[in-house]
């Protein structure tokens, strides 16, 4: 089943909402925004969230005050990582609070993964093919986001985040949940020998099992293969501890449904972001 479900919220966005989560802990919010119900013109019609595609940033605010109006966080509440497709984890204090709301100057720096335990803080991150990664500890009471792009997923952000959250908050992998949210599907990414080799480096330094590598990289020639990044990267959850039954994988597809997602890939590089978020809100 779709862990993922859409719903209307106000002014016609369509989020995805992690329903299951929800409904186990009314204070947490979880979710994913589609291209739809904003404020930004063509190209970036019409609810693009990223501040660093180059549009309009008076729309791009307008975009993020409606999705945390929505959500019944405070605009103050947004809280981003710079996001540079590597796999640092910045644990986020109150001091932390609202990094990257306004401007990309102000986001946490050097950062692709994002963790609290501070209620009244939206983490949010940032996409338009790559992988978003949700981690909940509902005894720690703490939550994470991670963005899970090629070069993040080989060099294992989902199991720095966990190993982040054992740090910071004491947390066990299999207390954790987790989920996977839309991304670009197997169908419509292919990559080349350099993606190729660094997949295989990762399944060495896991003793990833072999049996499943031909299942993540189906090989198109000797240089080209399509690869399923939600699998990789649930098979480093589940290496990092966390049981697969606590691993939700979502089966949208960013490249295929255009319709309502943005597309790095199918786009031509000239698209918008939508958001991931998770928080949880005032006891």
């Amino acid at each position: 089943m779709e862990p993922f479900v859409i719903q209307t919220a106000a002014e016609h966005q369509h989020q995805l909402l992690l329903e299951g989560w929800i409904e186990q802990e009314q204070s947490l919010t979880a979710g994913f925004t589609t291209r739809k119900g904003g404020v930004s013109s063509p190209p970036f019609s019409s609810f693009n969230i990223g501040l660093h595609v180059h549009d309009q940033a008076e729309a791009v605010l307008a975009n993020r005050r409606r999705l945390t109006d929505s959500l019944g966080f405070s605009f103050d509440a947004w809280t981003c990582g710079e996001q540079v497709h590597a796999n640092k984890v910045a644990v986020v204090t109150a001091n932390e609070r609202g990094k990257g709301r306004s401007s990309m100057e102000d986001t946490l720096p050097g950062v692709d993964g994002i963790i609290t335990n501070e209620r009244d803080v939206l983490l949010t991150s940032f996409y338009a093919d790559c992988v978003p990664l949700y981690f909940w500890d509902p005894q720690h009471h703490a939550v994470g986001l991670a963005h899970a792009g090629w070069k993040g997923t080989v060099s294992a952000i989902a199991l720095n985040m966990v190993e982040a959250m054992r740090n910071a908050f004491g947390t066990e992998p299999h207390q954790l949940r987790c989920a996977i949210g839309p991304a670009i599907d197997q169908c419509c990414y292919e990559v080349n020998e350099v993606v190729i080799e660094r997949i295989y480096e990762l399944w060495q330094q896991l003793a990833l099992p072999n049996q499943l590598l031909d299942l993540v990289l189906k090989k198109q020639n000797e240089n080209k293969a399509m690869i399923n990044l939600k699998e990789i990267n649930r098979q480093i959850m589940i290496k990092a501890g966390i049981l697969a039954s606590h691993i939700e994988i979502s089966e949208w597809c960013t490249g295929c449904r255009r319709d309502l997602f943005y597309s790095h890939r199918m786009e031509n590089g000239k698209t918008g972001r939508m958001a991931s978020w998770i928080g949880l809100r005032k006891g």
